[in-house]
């Protein structure tokens, strides 16, 4: 009975002191403060574990070397996504240095994700990173479409990348 209360008393008191902290205040959720390490790792492998538990790894991907998904794929990239995840020669916009956690680089970091892993991110966004979800907007043929982009862009340089922008300027990603 003694560990019983003594269990008690330690969870309630856990309890308590999580509520002050939270209604304190004292933690600075300004994006100029980046978090403490726990707090960082902790939100990290949240985030990572949610995405590899949540995106379908039996989805069928489409054919993503299809030069027309990728195209497809590109002018949406470039309307949408170049300004927060940059691109070869291309730098993040004012926004995304101001935004925290930092928008990744996908150009260096689309190799990290699997294409289930991809299409899931893009269609769900991803809470308090930024990252819209583009679901609610875009059919799963758009999706894939700027997956099988974003798995070619670290494979792609400046000049390439110029070339692609050149190639689809003028046209509608309707």
């Amino acid at each position: 009975m003694k560990y019983l209360i003594g269990g008690g008393s330690v969870i309630a008191a856990f309890i308590i002191g999580y509520l002050i902290f939270i209604y304190s205040g004292i933690y600075n959720i300004s994006a100029m403060v980046p978090h403490d390490k726990l707090t960082l790792w902790m939100m990290n492998t949240v985030r990572d574990n949610s995405i590899m538990h949540n995106a379908n790894n039996d989805l069928k991907a489409p054919d993503l070397s299809d030069s027309s998904l990728v195209k497809m794929g590109f002018i949406h990239y470039r309307e949408m996504c170049v300004g927060c995840h940059g691109a070869p020669g291309i730098e993040q916009s004012e926004i995304a240095k101001g935004l925290y956690p930092h928008p990744p680089l996908l150009s260096r970091a689309a190799k990290d994700w699997t294409p289930q892993q991809l299409f899931w991110i893009t269609k769900n966004g991803l809470k308090m990173t930024g990252m819209p979800a583009f679901g609610p907007t875009h059919s799963d043929e758009m999706i894939w479409a700027i997956v099988a982009f974003t798995k070619k862009l670290p494979t792609l340089t400046k000049k390439q990348y110029q070339t692609l922008d050149n190639e689809t300027k003028g046209e509608s990603d309707e």
